[in-house]
């Protein structure tokens, strides 16, 4: 018989280096057939055998799942536990050596006439309730010595706690489907009922709108002072409802809109919108407005749109108590990133509120003091997110807030 490649003298230290390389590979391994395809070829190279077997237990039965070997040996085939070695080996739960299989009462001698077996070495994997073997196969008798068992059972030892670990990735990758699956039900659900309530609410909105200003109209005259004011109250929370409404429908859609990325000049965007909001305030209202030479990103006009209208918004909003509204809109450079900023002199907030400032519907002041409704920076931060940035913010109760955004470089 031609000698096999693999039927090489291995010294102790290549055993064990080999089977450190083993120990690295199977920590990699995610499934029972990588873990095998390690194993089979190692049990082999360990001993310069020329054969080597990948069992498992399948209830009663032992089930050849792979192997490694100069000509064909079980490979798929399922024998009665008590009529193998490899049973034997789980049933007892310790290693067997047998250097002649024809002069042992446990060897099934007539399974074997066909192969090239002649001595073989069987070990447990997991000596404590074991779930298989590993076995080594020679075509030449051959005494195994209790180091080959040994570094055969070391492998084994390795193997089980592979296995345990494939089983525990497995099963949390089918409860991370499983999540994963229940949350973009969810998110359907959430996306339609998105649509339904703008749809659903705009309608009332617009009739109650419509008799307003009808009562205003024509029976304007006969309204007293508080009859005035009641009617522009439920005005002016139609319009607030309206842009709740417009709110909820941008934050909701926000993570399906595909994204039609151009370049954005920001220096240009941010004058706008901030020239925008600032014709929504009283003329009277004193401004000083600086803004740096921002660089340009390659973003979606309407989502970084909206990124600008919140930023902007909220450092006119909470500075309308101050006598002058001072604010900052600049940039800052990582190795990663560029940050942009938008800083006020206005309110500001307590840090230890901070958690709250980026959830959804969460607000740090009172509708007495300031209007919203909590979805614009939890608006943002999702935009944000997009694009694998991040949003952070500081503030300083009744000196001012500054809140930032960075983008990748690779979209600057």
């Amino acid at each position: 018989m031609t000698p096999d490649p693999l039927m090489t003298e291995t010294t102790p230290d290549k055993r064990l280096q080999r089977l450190v390389n083993v120990v690295q590979e199977l920590s990699l391994a995610r499934n029972l057939e990588t873990v095998t395809r390690i194993v089979r070829t190692a049990a082999r190279e360990l001993t310069g055998a020329d054969g080597a077997t990948f069992v498992l237990r399948d209830k009663d039965k032992c089930f050849y799942v792979d192997e490694d070997a100069i000509s064909p040996l079980w490979k798929g085939s399922r024998f009665p536990i008590e009529t193998c070695v490899s049973g034997w080996t789980m049933l007892n739960r310790r290693s067997v050596i047998i250097p002649d299989i024809y002069k042992d009462d446990r060897i099934p001698a007539e399974a074997y006439r066909p192969t090239f077996v002649k001595s073989l070495v069987m070990v447990p994997i997991r000596t404590m309730n074991p779930i298989g073997a590993i076995g080594n196969y020679w075509a030449r008798y051959h005494h195994a010595t209790e180091d080959e068992a040994q570094i055969l059972q070391s492998l084994a030892d390795i193997t089980a706690v592979t296995l345990e670990n494939v089983q525990i990735y497995s099963e949390l990758e089918e409860r991370v489907k499983h999540r994963t699956a229940e949350l973009e039900i969810a998110n359907k659900q959430l996306e339609a009922f998105s649509y339904s309530v703008s749809h659903d609410l705009r309608s009332p909105l617009a009739g109650i709108q419509g008799l307003v200003q009808v009562l205003q109209e024509e029976y304007g005259v006969l309204l007293d002072k508080d009859g005035k004011e009641l009617t522009d109250l439920i005005e002016q929370s139609v319009k607030n409802m309206a842009h709740l409404i417009d709110n909820l429908l941008v934050f909701f859609t926000t993570s399906k809109k595909e994204l039609r990325s151009v370049e954005v000049l920001m220096k240009e965007m941010a004058i706008e919108y901030f020239n925008l909001l600032r014709k929504q305030e009283p003329p009277e209202r004193s401004f000083e407005f600086s803004i740096s030479n921002l660089p340009h990103a390659y973003v979606d006009v309407a989502l970084i749109k909206q990124v600008w209208l919140n930023l902007l918004g909220n450092a006119i909003k909470y500075s309308r108590k101050k006598a002058k509204t001072v604010i900052e809109v600049g940039f800052l450079e990582t190795p990663a990133d560029i940050v942009y900023f938008v800083k006020d002199k206005g309110s500001g907030f307590e840090m230890a509120q901070y958690d709250k400032l980026f959830s959804a519907f969460q607000r740090l002041h009172s509708d007495q003091e300031f209007e919203g409704n909590g979805i614009g920076l939890s608006l943002v931060e999702r935009i944000i997110a997009r694009y694998k940035g991040r949003v952070w913010a500081e503030g300083v109760p009744e000196e001012g807030a500054a809140f930032y955004f960075s983008l990748p470089r690779t979209l600057v």
